[in-house]
């Protein structure tokens, strides 16, 4: 078996820790029951670009259960957990090629060796795998029944292929699922974007301003993790709906001109480049704390932080310290990567039960039903959507009330009004 990881002898507790992640997701524990009895991806080759945690660890076994031949590669340098990589390759014999910390080149070189198993199905977190497909791979496009993509910068990226009329095959838009922005965005990339800053830093949050860049599902789960923390949250916005949404919600809301003077902390969640630029970084705090979780290392204009400083250098584990020419320093946490996979653990494996249900579902879908599809965007199937909230709340001891046949009928009718 081909594969590229850190070290195998890390297996050990790589295997602990997927299978304590395991304890936490009962949906996807459901899917890999029916899988395995069922073997719905039987002789179907999937190669998956996702962050190599103990969750998606989960959903690589889940997918092997279900017939599946199975290669995971890396989505981000960082966010890879070796240990994890380790175990994966070691005790469920799935190829992977991920290293923390890897180069750029080294990055590519995972993503090609995914693609050379000539998938039927590509898994992205980014669209990296889509992107290879339509430049580099051309060839290997033919062998795609179809796609599933997990993040919101990687759906704008595949809207556009599809509105250029260039996508070559069919994508879920996994991330546009309710049971994927509303929970993973909101409260996964909030709860974990918070942690990997006090991993890092062990600063304060209680009385600090806190500065939000975007406030999309993922910028409202850090806006209110960061409030609940004791934090004074600025958010920046570009849309004045969201804007004011944000205003609504208790926030003060301003430019990022004005936001660098006060913050103390400043976290971009946009998916948009360089939102945090030089004219900022000049008038920020001394000690300011920078960092971003919105998926590509693009939001932070570090080329430009750069320019402005005399020096720079490592003074905690993900925490760089630029010293400006004025003199006042400017922490960037994880590089400008994504800080919640960077220096701490990604999301909670609950939340990511739902995201990585969808995942396995929709590669099920378009097994059954790929061939027949357009070649653009589509969204997860409103039945597997609520499908999934009903096992999760199933396993949260929830019940919910059914409608009557009385109601069904005064739903359904425009005669029965007031």
């Amino acid at each position: 078996m081909d594969y590229h990881v850190k070290d195998l002898n890390l297996s050990g507790m790589g295997k602990k820790r997927i299978e304590w992640a395991e304890l936490d997701m009962p949906v996807l524990r459901r899917v890999k029951e029916n899988f395995s009895r069922k073997k719905p991806l039987k002789g179907i080759r999937i190669s998956a670009c996702l962050h190599v945690t103990t969750e998606t660890a989960n959903l690589a076994i889940t997918l092997k259960e279900g017939g599946a031949d199975v290669t995971l590669c890396a989505s981000n340098p960082l966010s890879t957990q070796d240990d994890v990589a380790a175990s994966l390759v070691k005790d469920y014999r799935i190829p992977v090629f991920a290293i923390k910390g890897e180069d750029n080149k080294t990055y590519y070189k995972h993503l090609n060796a995914a693609l050379d198993k000539r998938p039927n199905i590509t898994m992205d977190d980014g669209a990296d795998l889509v992107s290879l497909l339509h430049t580099d791979r051309k060839s290997l496009a033919d062998n795609v029944i179809g796609s599933t993509e997990e993040t919101t910068t990687g759906v704008i990226r595949l809207k556009s292929l599809a509105a250029n009329k260039i996508l070559k095959f069919p994508v879920i838009a996994v991330n546009d699922a309710s049971t994927k922005h509303f929970f993973d965005n909101r409260y996964g990339t909030g709860q974990s974007t918070l942690d990997g800053i006090l991993r890092s830093t062990n600063r304060l949050f209680a009385g600090s301003t806190f500065v939000v860049c975007g406030y999309g599902w993922c910028g409202k789960g850090v806006a209110m993790r960061a409030k609940g923390m004791g934090s004074n949250v600025v958010v920046t916005e570009i849309d004045p709906l969201k804007a004011l949404e944000a205003v609504m919600d208790g926030f003060r809301v301003m430019p990022m001109a004005e936001a660098a003077k006060i913050g103390d902390m400043f976290c971009t969640v946009t998916g948009n480049l360089n939102v945090i630029r030089k004219e900022h970084f000049v008038k920020m705090k001394d000690g300011a704390l920078v960092c971003n979780s919105g998926h590509f290392n693009v939001e932070l204009d570090l080329v430009g932080l750069k320019s402005l400083s005399k020096g720079k250098k490592v003074v905690r584990d993900f925490v760089e310290e630029y010293t400006l020419k004025s003199g006042r320093k400017v922490c960037v946490l994880g590089e400008g990567r994504l800080i919640n996979l960077a220096a701490a653990e990604g999301h909670p494996a609950s939340v990511m039960d739902m995201s990585f249900a969808n995942q396995a579902l929709a590669a099920d879908f378009l097994v059954k039903k790929g061939r027949n599809l357009n070649k653009q965007v589509y969204t997860v199937p409103e039945e597997i959507d609520k499908e999934i909230a009903r096992l999760k709340l199933a396993s949260l001891g929830m019940k919910i009330d059914v409608l009557t046949p009385e109601q069904k009928k005064y739903l359904a009718s425009w005669e029965m009004g007031t």
